[in-house]
């Protein structure tokens, strides 16, 4: 009785800290999206529309830095998606459960 609610608090501790871990990722990738769209939005105001934007870190900013940079958002968009995608929530519990088996059956063997 005791090793199973062991284990159940074990397993929602487990997803609990999975979802947390999913949603900080998540949250860090809007952030990089909207300091990117800043980014981007200031270049195209300084390419194309002649702002003096020359202080030192705007200064930096050209074409193959954007595009080195859009190229990275991309990436992360595509691991989030594909890990959401493919490796979701159906994905996960069976990975949790099989966890714990495992778990169960090594604490059998020590007892």
């Amino acid at each position: 009785m005791e090793i199973s609610m062991r284990n159940e608090r074990n397993s929602n501790e487990i997803l609990e800290e999975i979802v947390r871990e999913r949603v900080q990722k998540i949250k860090k990738f809007y952030v990089h999206l909207v300091v990117f769209s800043i980014a981007l939005l200031v270049y195209i105001l300084k390419t194309y529309f002649g702002f003096p934007f020359n202080f030192w870190p705007i200064r930096f900013i050209n074409a193959f830095f954007m595009w080195c940079w859009a190229f990275i958002i991309v990436v992360q968009a595509i691991r989030l998606i594909v890990k959401q995608s493919l490796l979701g929530k159906r994905w996960e519990n069976q990975k949790i459960h099989e966890i714990m088996e495992k778990e169960k059956i090594k604490k059998q063997n020590w007892e």
